[in-house]
This record gives structure tokens, sequence and C-alpha cells, in this order.
């Protein structure tokens, strides 16, 4: 019995409402017979070619660009076509409802074009969640660490600790073949140990950036917190460049946390302003705020602490501060600087573009490497923790059976291939792919 081909998809890839340039994609067996009905002949294979793309009935709908990439050269492994029409959504429309129309065509979901991609061995699924970061990078050091991703670097990483792996194995299984000849059983084991020894301290190595790789791909969080009327809220206003937090010579205006978010350095802040801490108060909501106050503070990316000569200091950061800066430099009159703080005047601007550089160099450095790392997801986090504990258990009992070290060195072998697709991994398919928009 012949298997049934596989069903055709298509798409709108590129943004929805009106633009310059829409691009519709088809992908699938059909992909060629739509290119023949809609816009005839088909292009040269990778070759832009000017068309009028018309309706079944002859009516032209627009005039475009088509490119034709058949299968197995194309982004998916299957037969594909691109319609490059005008941006006009009454153009777009028409072409989903003729394209919907056709025999043995849908629409496509989420993710569809890049799990057909890993499906035909396009992609790993490494390099999926790659350009997935991608799709959604907001700044620059997002970019580069979904690109290191998507372009396969990461896969190369983890498919060398995967051969290192099984490189052990095989030196256990040849002690195993040879187990009645002690000396050549002894020096495979003695080879293997090296190995994994050093591939454990990688691994390691690896994961302890995971917390910077993950900084990267969802932003930092800044926290700034600090006695009532430092200025806080004015700081948060003077670092996001808009009005987000209300100002007020009243201590104890903030009760809750406010919240902005920022681009700075290529990278995504939230910036967030906290209640003024301090002992003694009998009012609830601000016993509450500055609870959420100190929560917010230590589990800050970043910690700011604010002071000011005018405001009682007497509840110390409940963390040691990544940055201490004492506002309201203008008055002079009351100076009682703290010689470590780094002064600033939110009234006058004096200190806000050093702040602003000081916050940079932190940034550089609690990000240093991470936009060259490997390790990125929960998932990878989990399978390098499995695989690391695996190892252990073969360098850990000494005099232990060859056998039941292969068998472990197997298992940290599947979760190092679960990384990239290489092992069964069907289960975190849904997962990965429904992350994506539709056509990609």
């Amino acid at each position: 019995m012949t298997a049934a081909l596989p069903t055709t998809i298509f798409a709108l890839s590129s943004g929805q409402g009106r633009a310059g340039v829409a691009v519709l994609r088809v992908s699938g067996p059909q992909a060629g017979k739509v290119v023949e009905i809609l816009a005839a002949p088909i292009p040269k294979p990778r070759k832009a070619a000017l068309r009028k793309i018309r309706h079944p009935n002859g009516e032209i709908i627009d005039e475009g660009l088509v490119l034709w990439f058949p299968a197995p050269g194309s982004a998916t492994g299957e037969d594909l076509a691109e319609f490059h029409v005008h941006g006009a959504p009454a153009v777009v429309r028409l072409l989903i409802e003729v394209l919907s129309a056709q025999e043995g065509l849908r629409l496509a979901e989420p993710g569809e074009f890049s799990r057909r991609a890993f499906a035909n061995g396009k992609l790993d699924l490494v390099e999926v969640e790659g350009l997935a970061d991608l799709l959604n990078a907001q700044g620059e050091a997002q970019r580069r660490l979904a690109m290191r991703q998507f372009l396969g670097e990461a896969s190369a990483v983890y498919e060398r600790w995967r051969g290192d792996v099984i490189t052990a194995l095989g030196l256990h299984e040849a002690a195993i073949d040879f187990s009645d000849e002690d000396d050549v059983a002894a020096k495979a084991l003695e080879a293997a140990r090296p190995v994994i020894g050093g591939l454990v301290a990688e691994l390691r190595n690896a994961l302890e950036k995971s917390s910077q790789n993950a900084a990267i791909r969802s932003g930092l969080r800044l926290v700034i917190a600090g006695p009532p009327n430092a200025g806080k809220s004015s700081l948060l206003n003077a670092l996001a460049g808009r009005e987000a937090a209300i100002v007020s010579p009243i201590a104890g205006t903030t009760r809750d946390v406010v919240e902005a978010q920022i681009m700075f350095e290529g990278l995504p802040l939230t910036l967030a302003d906290t209640a003024g801490l301090r002992e003694g108060s009998g009012d609830v909501i601000e016993q509450m705020g500055m609870a959420r106050a100190q929560s917010e503070a230590r589990d800050a990316d970043i910690l700011i602490w604010v002071s000011a000569p005018d405001a009682a200091e007497k509840v110390g950061p409940p963390r040691k501060p990544d940055l201490l800066v004492e506002n309201k430099a203008d008055l002079d009159s009351i100076r009682s600087r703290n010689d470590s703080a780094l002064l600033v005047s939110t009234k006058t601007g004096f200190g806000l573009n050093r702040l602003r550089e000081v916050l940079k160099n932190l940034i550089h450095v609690k990000l240093a490497g991470a936009e060259d790392a490997i390790v990125v997801r929960q998932r990878h986090v989990l399978a390098v923790e499995e695989s690391i504990r695996l190892l252990n258990k073969c360098l850990g009992e000494s005099g232990r059976a060859a056998e039941l070290v292969a068998e472990d060195l197997r298992g940290a072998a599947r979760a190092l291939g679960s990384i990239t697709g290489h092992v069964d991994v069907e289960d975190l398919l849904g997962k990965i792919f429904s992350e994506f928009c539709i056509g990609k």
C-alpha cells in the first residue's frame, strides 16, 4: 500500500497588516502545482521571477515575485514556493482564499514549517530553538546568542560532547569484549577515565554559565531600593526616559512595585521601583509594600541601593547591592556623603551619564561570555545535569563492573543526544514548535 503524501501547507510568513511587501510560503508536494495554477511557468530553482499572479478564473490578483525551491534544496526539505506580493490586506486575503480552495492545501499551524525542516534533517532541535529565539530577539545580545544556536555552533559542541561519551563507551565495550585479556581490558578502562573526567569538567563549566544565558534570553531585572524619599522613582524615570512612576516629595508615595521596560546596550531590562524601606511603620499597606520591596531586592539580577542626604536610612539593604547611588547631589548644604556611592542628582541630571556608564560595565561583567553560551534553555540544563550525574557514577566507584558503567555511558549519550534531537524526542516537539508564529 502506498503511503499517503504529506499535506501541502501555506501561510503568510511576513507580518500581518498593510505593508510594502507580503510573503506567502507554500510547502509540500502540491507546491509546484500551485505555482503552475497561479503564476506559470515555474521559475528556475532559487531564481526570483516577476509574474502576474492570477486567480484560477483568469483574473489578475497582483504582480509580484515568485521563487521556487524544489526538494530537498529548500528550507523545509520539501518542494517550497514563495509569492512576494504587495502587502495590501485585500491582496493577501484573496490569495489565502485561493490557496485554501486548492485540493490538498491547508493553512499551516504555528511552527509547522520549522517542524518539517526538523523532520527532514534541515535543522536539529537546538537550531530550531535558536530560530525561535532569533524571531523573538529584541536586542543585540539576544540576537547574537540566538544566531550561535541557529547556525549550529552550539549543536557542534553538543555533538562533540556526545562523541566523547561514545569514545569512552567504546573503550568500556572493548574491555568487556577482551575481559579474558587483563592487560587489554585494564588499558581500555584506564584510557576511558580521563575522557570522562575531562568531559564532566567541561559540562560543569557550561552549566555554571546557564543562568547568564537565561538572563540574555529573558532580560535582566534591575531593582531600585532604598529608604523613603531618596528619589528612587525619579531615578527609575530618568533611566526609563519617561514618567513611568509617580514622583512626590511625600515620603512613601510608592507602595507597590512599579516596572518599566527599556532596551539598554542591546539587552532588554526590566526596571523595578520599590517601596521605601524604613522601621516603625504602622500602615498595613506600606508594610506589604516593604515586604515586596525586600523580596524584589533579594531576587534582583542587579540591585541599586539609593540613598540621599535628607532621607532617614535606618534599614539596610537585604543583600549586598551591586551599585550604591547617593541621590540629591544638588543639596550641598546638607552633605553627608558615602564615599563608595555614585553621586547623582535626578533633579539636575548630574551624574546620570556616569551612572549609565557604570551600569553598562556592570552588565558586561555579569554577562561576560554569555553570548558564546551553549546551555541555554531549561531542558538543556536538565539533560546536561543528567549526563553529569551518570558520568560521575562512572568515575565514582572503582572496580564497578564494566557492563554497568557502559550502561550509564549509554544513558549519558542519550541525555546529550536528546538536546539536538538525535534520540527519540517526540514528547518535546509539540512544546518547542508551539513557540513559533504561523509561517515559520
